[in-house]
């Protein structure tokens, strides 16, 4: 009789934490379609494609200028002594260092600011968020690259 009388009481708080539990509402939206479409994230994905474009074409230009200064080293090379190819080797050599230093800095550069860019953006869409899920109701916002499978009238994409 003891024991019935837990179970009893175990079921009984099992069901109404259940049912609490079912009134949360969950939604999911896919905030890379919101950071790609919005106004400031079109304005800051043009500003990025324009810098990186503008950078590839730079590296491209200097990356011509090296491979044919290498060229160049290589046609002189029975002209030159030892001493004379090993020094202009050897800068040349300092000059793709220095090349492959600024590409790379370059594009830490460009990672950088879309980083930046999009915490910015995730700064202001947090508070649209919050106000729209205080005037319907909800619960929990999830990602939906965070989603394995959901029903697609939990999407708010679109709505927000």
């Amino acid at each position: 009789m003891k024991y019935l009388v837990k179970f009893i009481v175990v079921t009984f708080f099992v069901l109404i934490c259940t049912y609490s539990q079912a009134e949360q509402k969950t939604v999911y939206l896919d905030m890379k379609y919101i950071l790609n479409n919005c106004k400031a994230g079109k304005a800051a994905q043009d500003y990025l494609a324009k810098s990186f474009k503008d950078n590839q074409k730079q590296f491209q230009s200097t990356e011509k200028k090296l491979k044919e200064q290498e060229t160049d080293l290589l046609a002189k090379k029975d002209d030159l002594s030892k001493e004379d190819y090993k020094k202009e080797a050897d800068s040349l050599r300092k000059q793709v260092l220095e090349y492959q230093t600024s590409r790379r800095a370059s594009v830490e550069k460009i990672a950088k600011q879309r980083q930046d860019a999009r915490n910015k953006l995730l700064k202001e869409i947090t508070p649209i968020l919050e106000t729209y899920t205080k005037e319907n109701g909800i619960s929990i916002v999830i990602d939906k690259k965070n989603l394995v499978m959901g029903d697609s009238d939990l999407d708010i994409t679109k709505l927000v």
